[in-house]
């Protein structure tokens, strides 16, 4: 029978009746689009869906032995079944990556006549998936995955020598998607569909006869290569890939300040030992591992794989509470952890000062865990960094991103902390993963490179980490790279006299992301942009420089780059974690740390808030003074000083006081609009909340 002839038979009866075909037989070559809950996840589906549950009829006989049957999924976010007559065979993989995937049929699960497999979702929250090109083979699943063999050295070309490196290699099938190997997890090797973390460049591993595509990386700083392989029945094919570093990021290390495991933290899926495969396979240099409430050291299970030469671990502890989660770093495994059970952040901020743990990193300030979101408006004045509840934040860096929960507006942790250190908290920011699982989040995808000497990647010296982190000498990064030089020698961290600035700004990353722009940003307020073409070269994508005049007062200098996410499936940009739209608009991103411009002249870093003030105690209460005074500041100080008056009671959108602000400048009228329209939004749900 022809495909053609299949699929007329299955559309006009719905029934397919396999006792006559061969070893492979397509049970549904069409994907299918399907939706557990009430509301379209995604605006990439269609409105309507098939529904929550796919059935397949087909005539059968029994089986005397294990089958295996082959389906393709995409989008998969929360659990579905699959079963064959009504028992479960399995579940689809949850992982949104477009994925081939095997189940086992036990012998004797086919039954003589009709047969019906069903795929129907395990849970009513929404989630809108596409699954089929389903086949059914009459051999064991370890029988079809090792088909045939391919052997892969992945090498890293150095200018004398090209070595074996641990790095990430990704196999595709002929349609692009992840395509399930034969391979399995060892101490040399992490393995999941379509991915394979080697921690000695050597893969070793079975396929399906077929066409594919092999990928090899090591996380952002390299190359990729990839070949294209047509492996027959039996087959022993060998392929050596060379990757290069195309992003110099010398006196950086790359850290990742949020990462986690399966056997330590109980979700996700790497153990212990893949994660640390994965990790070098990345290429990071600094992990943390912040398991929950627990701390622990990577330390024995990275010798074990053979990589500790490839990075330092740092022993961290995600605190996790039901008042946010802070990561903590360094301390030491086996010693007392934190109380989780605190019910504020005196009580959470207390607990770790009993630790030796000099970071405390606010992570995820927009994700709501338990209830609570951190920032989230009822709580949180973003414009001023302003906290509703009188509590008082005493994290000193927060993740500016999060690869594992992305934001829909990827900027908007951006701002919160520019809020913050318009408010005069002095705190760093940070990327992070925050990955549990070997693939589905990618480990070090988001980064933050720290300053610090790191030619012997397995000899960092940590008290040098943890003085740059809280001097906020550090870059960070989710598939771009961002830096900046004030007056050709100050970087992020630094304090510049004052005087007319000279910004010189790079973008860099490898061949495979593209940049689109780059902003400066003053107080948070952006004053500088510019497009980018051939952004997608590898290396430094863009550089240039802006004069700018000396400011009038102190500010912080921030540069952002972006550019689209990375939607292939050898380092794919996550859908955003808990997204306010059905829109999905990936990026990639890359921040530098702030860079402080001393204009007043006394020798010390001065924020919105303390001239704020400082103006407000010298208006003595007449309000008029005060709004006349901000004539010579920005929006930013004019935001800060509004809310000062708001707390006095004066009502902002009063028309005597908006003639006011817009008579004292425009930056004024702006900041005053923009901090009473977030006052309202917060005092909205505030009530809703109740």
């Amino acid at each position: 029978m022809t495909l053609r002839h299949l699929i007329f038979a299955i559309l006009s009866t719905g029934i397919l009746d396999i006792t006559s075909f061969g070893a492979e037989t397509p049970l549904d070559p069409k994907l299918h689009h399907l939706r557990s809950g009430s509301v379209r996840e995604w605006a990439d589906f269609p409105a309507d869906a098939q529904g929550p549950t796919l059935n397949i009829r087909f005539q059968s006989r029994p089986n005397a032995a294990e089958y295996a049957l082959r389906l393709r999924q995409q989008d998969v976010k929360q659990t579905w079944r699959v079963a064959l007559n009504g028992k479960e065979l399995g579940k689809l993989a949850v992982d949104e990556n477009d994925t081939v995937i095997f189940l086992p049929v036990p012998a004797g699960r086919l039954v003589d006549g009709e047969n019906t497999l069903t795929i129907e979702a395990g849970s009513k929250l929404s989630d809108d998936i596409r699954v089929g090109e389903i086949v059914l083979f009459d051999r064991p699943v370890s029988e079809v995955l090792n088909e045939a063999t391919i052997e892969i050295d992945v090498l890293e070309e150095r200018p004398t020598e090209r070595i074996r490196v641990p790095s990430r290699i990704t196999v595709l099938t002929d349609a692009g998607a992840l395509m399930t190997s034969g391979a399995k997890s060892t101490e040399r090797l992490a393995v999941r569909p379509g991915v394979i973390y080697t921690a000695d460049g050597k893969a070793k591993f079975g396929l399906p006869a077929g066409t594919y595509t092999i990928v090899a990386g090591r996380g952002f700083e390299y190359a990729i290569d990839r070949r294209q392989v047509t492996l027959k029945p039996g087959a022993v094919v060998r392929e050596a890939l060379t990757i290069r570093r195309e992003v110099p990021a010398p006196g950086y290390a790359s850290c990742d300040p949020h990462i986690h495991s399966l056997t330590h933290s109980g979700h996700g899926d790497a153990t212990e030992i893949e994660r640390v495969i994965a990790i070098a396979g990345e290429g990071l240099e600094l992990p943390v591992a912040t398991e929950h409430n627990l701390q622990v050291d990577y330390h024995s299970a990275a010798v074990k794989a053979g990589v500790r030469s490839y990075f330092t671990p740092i022993v961290g502890n995600e605190v996790t509470t039901a008042v946010g989660h802070i990561n903590i770093f360094p301390v030491k495994a086996g010693e007392p952890v934190p109380d989780p059970k605190v019910r504020d952040w005196a009580g959470l901020f207390g607990e770790t000062d009993r630790t030796p743990a000099k970071i405390r990193i606010l992570n995820h300030p927009r994700d709501v865990h338990l209830g609570f979101r951190p920032f989230g408006p009822e709580h949180h004045i973003a414009r001023t960094g302003e906290n509703l509840d009188g509590w008082h934040l005493r994290a000193n860096a927060m993740e500016v991103i999060n690869s594992g929960a992305q934001q829909t507006d990827v900027m908007r942790p951006f701002h919160d902390w520019f809020g913050l250190l318009n408010r005069g908290l002095h705190v760093a920011p940070v990327g992070a993963s925050d990955s549990h699982d070997v693939s589905r989040y990618i480990v070090g995808q988001a980064r933050t490179y720290v300053r610090c000497k790191d030619d012997r990647p397995g000899e960092i010296d940590i008290d040098e980490v943890v003085k740059s982190f809280r001097e906020g000498r550090m870059l960070v990064s989710c598939g771009l790279l961002t830096e900046i030089t004030v007056n050709d020698k100050y970087q992020p961290g630094d304090l510049v006299p004052a005087g007319e600035l000279k910004v010189a700004v790079r973008v860099l990353g490898p061949s495979w992301t593209t940049a689109e722009r780059v902003e400066l940003y003053a107080n948070g307020i952006r004053v500088r942009e510019a497009g980018i073409k051939d952004g997608n070269k590898s290396g430094i994508k863009w550089a240039g420089e802006w004069t700018l005049p000396r400011p009038r007062h102190d500010l912080h200098l921030v540069t952002v780059a972006t550019g689209p996410g990375v939607i292939e499936l050898y380092w794919p940009i996550a859908k955003p974690y808990q997204p306010t739209d059905i829109t999905v608009q990936k990026k990639v991103i890359g921040c530098t740390g702030a860079v402080w411009v001393d204009a007043d002249g006394d020798g010390k870093r001065t924020s919105a808030f303390d001239y704020a003030k400082r103006l407000h105690r010298e208006a003595g209460g007449k309000w008029p003074d005060l709004v006349r005074a901000l004539a010579d500041y920005d929006e930013s100080v004019a935001a800060q000083a509004a809310s000062l008056l708001r707390a006095d009671g004066v009502t902002l959108n009063d028309p005597d006081v908006r003639q006011a602000a817009r008579a004292a400048g425009e930056q004024v009228a702006q900041g005053f609009e923009a901090y009473w329209d977030s006052w309202r939004a917060s005092q909205i749900a505030r009530r809703e909340k109740k």
